[in-house]
């Protein structure tokens, strides 16, 4: 079994390595299927939603993949690869004040207006009401992953590892939503 897996990796790598952007985009709807799957276990959904993960899968695909992929080649050139202390910062202080809002929004536009198919005024007053805490929540984790990334992980694995860290991410919200809501209950 071992073997398989071995040759499982070396073939991702192999891919990673000729086919970098189409790779990240699948690796992401991946993970954002299996994030997915947990959520809808953890909060009690019986039955899969498929419409639900199906559009989670293809946001991972078509957004998440590609523009983390572009987004740490951006960044790489804008800092020319270094990985001293004083540039991570640098990255990691964009990377929060331009993508992790925006990705945020996106994702909260996107799911209300496309998986949930309510009206805009509805997802506008939920941005209204949710996004300063999504953004609060967000500042207070995702710099760290940020400093990993930039500072120890090599420039072709940061969007798979940025990935793996959010189908977590995910699936720990999902927990402390299912939580809070069993508290009122």
């Amino acid at each position: 079994m071992g073997s398989i897996a071995k040759k499982g990796l070396q073939n991702y790598f192999i891919q990673l390595q000729q086919h970098p952007l189409r790779t990240k985009a699948i690796t992401a709807a991946v993970l954002s299927a299996i994030s997915d799957i947990v959520a809808q276990k953890i909060t009690g959904i019986k039955r899969l939603q498929m419409r639900r993960l199906l559009l989670k899968v293809l946001f991972g695909f078509a957004y998440l993949g590609p523009f983390g992929h572009f987004l740490h080649l951006l960044l790489d050139k804008l800092f020319k690869g270094k990985k001293d202390t004083a540039t991570v910062a640098k990255k990691v202080v964009l990377e929060q004040v331009t993508s992790s809002p925006w990705n945020n929004l996106l994702f909260m536009i996107y799911y209300g207006l496309v998986i949930e198919s309510r009206p805009w005024i509805q997802v506008k007053s939920n941005i209204k009401r949710e996004y300063p805490k999504v953004q609060y929540t967000s500042w207070t984790f995702w710099p760290v992953v940020g400093w990993i990334n930039h500072q120890y992980v090599p420039l072709q694995f940061r969007v798979i590892f940025h990935s793996i860290v959010a189908c977590g991410w995910g699936i720990f919200l999902n927990l402390r939503a299912r939580s809070m809501a069993l508290k009122k209950a």
